[in-house]
């Protein structure tokens, strides 16, 4: 699996950077975890801040488009994140109030 980004952009106002990226892969489409995995290692972040928002497959291709969104410090990401999204990303019962 290789993972390209395409758009990066700091957020100094959510503190927070957002990226736009583009996963090719073998086979049929990659599971969430393993895109967040290959995504840490391209952008080097710690994986409690990492944050994949939508994930797409690209029709008639072997490519997976997507956004996702790394935050500074985790209380951050708690603050600002809807909870449908977190556990999406973390399993049940990551957010707590």
């Amino acid at each position: 699996m290789e993972v390209e980004i395409e758009k990066e952009k700091e957020n100094k106002l959510l503190k927070r950077r957002e990226v736009l990226f583009r996963v090719s892969h073998d086979g049929g489409s990659p599971s969430r975890e393993d895109v967040r995995t290959a995504l840490m290692k391209t952008l080097r972040c710690n994986p409690k801040m990492l944050v994949i928002d939508w994930m797409r497959a690209e029709f008639g291709k072997r490519e997976t488009v997507g956004y996702a969104k790394v935050y500074e410090n985790e209380d951050r990401l708690k603050e600002i994140e809807e909870e449908h999204i977190i556990k999406r990303n973390f399993g049940e019962g990551a957010k707590e109030k």
